[in-house]
C-alpha cells in the first residue's frame, strides 16, 4: 500500500507540472544518468506554427531560448517579444534560403542549418555588412536522405573550412536522423564527428528523443511538441 500510494503521489505531482517543468525535469534526469551537468544542455523551445501568445507562459516560467523554422514567421512573431524581453535568444533551426541570409543574421542569435557554399557566402557577406555574428551549426545529412537538407558526411570538414574562411563562427554540428528508426547511431555519429572536428556543440534531439540525445552527448536540444502541443 505504501509503494502504491507513493506512485500515485508521484503521478499526481507530475500531472500538476507545466509542460516546461516536465521537460526540464526529464533533462535533469537524463543528464544525471549520463554523468553530465544539466546546465550544459540548452533547451531550445521550437515555437514554429504557434502564435506569439503560445510562448508567453514559457517566457513567464523563465524560458529564454526559442527556435523558428522560417524567417518570415519569426519576423512576424518575435520582434515585439524580444523588445519586451531583451534577454531572449532566437535560433533559426529550419532550412535557410540564401536570399534570406541578411534578415536571418539580423534577427537570429544562432543558425543551425548551414550546409552549402552558396549559403555560407551569403551569410559571410551579411555578417560583414551588419557586424553581427550569430553562432552557426553545420547541418549534416546524417541519414544520407535525398529529401533532407544538410551537407554530405564526407563534405563536413570542407564545409567547416569554407565557413571559417568566410568568417562564420561555427560552434557545432546539427543533424536530424531518419524517421521511424533508432536515432541512437545517428546521434552517436554526429557527436563523434563534432569531437573529431574539435567543435564543442551538438544540436540533436527533439520531443520524441531528446532524453536519448542527452545521454549520447547533445549540448542543444530542439523541443516543440512536448512544450507547445500539436498545432491544429
Amino acid at each position: 500500500m505504501i509503494a502504491s500510494s507513493a506512485m500515485t503521489n508521484a503521478t499526481s505531482q507530475n500531472e500538476n507540472l507545466s509542460p516546461l517543468a516536465v521537460v526540464r525535469a526529464k533533462i535533469e534526469k537524463a543528464a544525471k544518468t549520463a554523468g553530465r551537468n544539466p546546465d550544459d544542455i540548452e533547451l531550445i523551445a521550437i515555437s514554429k506554427l504557434h502564435p506569439a501568445e503560445a510562448a508567453l507562459p514559457l517566457i513567464a516560467e523563465g524560458q529564454r531560448v526559442f527556435g523558428e523554422n522560417r524567417v518570415q514567421e519569426a519576423l512576424g512573431k518575435w520582434p515585439p517579444l524580444i523588445k519586451a524581453h531583451p534577454d531572449i535568444r532566437l535560433h533559426c533551426v529550419g532550412q535557410l534560403q540564401s536570399n534570406k541570409a541578411k534578415t536571418a543574421v539580423e534577427l537570429f542569435d544562432a543558425i543551425h542549418s548551414v550546409d552549402r557554399p552558396s549559403l555560407i557566402e551569403a551569410l559571410g557577406r551579411a555578417m560583414e555588412s551588419t557586424e553581427k555574428k550569430p553562432e552557426c551549426f553545420i547541418q549534416v545529412n546524417i541519414g544520407e536522405e535525398d529529401q533532407k537538407g544538410g551537407c554530405d558526411i564526407a563534405d563536413t570538414k570542407a564545409i567547416l573550412q569554407q565557413c571559417r574562411d568566410a568568417g562564420l563562427p561555427v560552434i557545432g554540428l546539427m543533424s536530424v536522423p531518419p524517421l521511424e528508426v533508432d536515432p541512437a547511431p545517428y546521434f552517436a555519429l554526429t557527436v563523434k564527428m563534432a569531437h573529431d572536428l574539435a567543435l564543442p556543440a551538438v544540436s540533436i534531439g527533439m520531443s520524441a528523443d531528446y532524453e536519448l540525445a542527452i545521454t549520447l552527448g547533445a549540448t542543444h536540444i530542439r523541443v516543440g511538441t512536448a512544450l507547445f502541443g500539436h498545432r491544429e
